[in-house]
């Protein structure tokens, strides 16, 4: 059992990041999909080197630097994967105007201009709102962290509830997750939340509110579309939701 979960959760450290596993670590298809619980947890990974990567260059660089530092960081160890699909869904919803337009051009692996601009500016969002939150390095360092598990759990949630689109034999990466179990789905929004907690103020929970409604948007959008979701859709629901939990922050700590 406990072997079996292990493998579920190094499949995901396979698939979402650089991480060398062990090569009997695979990502087939019901792995991938039994391997989603652990997602967030992953997201806290990622996270916690990237905010080992602020701390450490805050000792000798500005936190401006430092924090453009961690961003790299991240984005390496990731192989900027869900930036990849970021810059995919605004190229292909930028561009297309059917169901089937909107899928080719996100299968192609150029990038156009929505998806350069698009990148510049989720990037550039990012960048700012930390270098605004930066009031002390203890905050910045969890909310990195959070920034990355909590976004994760947005994105298995449109796992969940909606249609995976995109046909196997024409998906781009494959194997992807398609299925998405209750227990799973648990699992992650536990795992994703947990960093909340490690903030000194727990009005911090508000900023759930704005990461649902974020989710409720683009579920609703990508249904509009093209009936449902797929993997560089929940890649950009990740991304777009770490910018609005770092610019939630910040009118928290505003407020509160």
């Amino acid at each position: 059992m406990i072997k079996r979960q292990i493998h579920y959760f190094l499949t995901a450290v396979l698939f979402f990041t650089r991480i060398p596993c062990p090569k009997w670590v695979d990502h087939s298809g019901d792995i991938l999909n039994k391997s989603s619980r652990y997602f967030s947890l992953v997201g806290i990974l990622i996270g916690s080197i990237a905010a080992l990567t602020f701390y450490s260059a805050s000792f000798i660089f500005p936190p401006n630097i430092s924090i453009l530092l961690s961003m790299i960081s991240s984005v390496w160890i990731t192989g900027a994967f869900h930036e990849d699909g970021f810059a995919d869904v605004c190229d292909g919803f930028g561009g297309g105007w059917t169901k089937e337009k909107i899928l080719i051009i996100m299968k192609d692996s150029r990038l156009g201009t929505f998806g350069v601009i698009g990148l510049i500016s989720i990037l550039g969002l990012k960048y700012l709102s930390l270098s605004e939150l930066n009031n002390n390095s203890v905050n910045i360092v969890i909310a990195i962290i959070s920034g990355h598990s909590v976004s994760r759990t947005i994105a298995t949630i449109l796992l969940f509830t909606h249609e995976y689109v995109r046909d196997n034999d024409s998906s781009k990466v494959k194997p992807t997750t398609k299925q998405m179990s209750t227990k799973s789905l648990i699992i992650s929004i536990l795992f994703g939340i947990v960093p909340l907690f490690f903030f000194n103020n727990y009005y911090v929970l508000l900023v759930l509110v704005p990461l649902l409604l974020t989710y409720l948007y683009l579920g609703r959008f990508f249904k509009k579309w093209i009936g449902g979701q797929t993997g560089d859709c929940a890649g950009a629901l990740q991304q777009v939701a770490e910018v609005i939990f770092y610019l939630s922050l910040l009118i928290v700590w505003k407020l509160f």
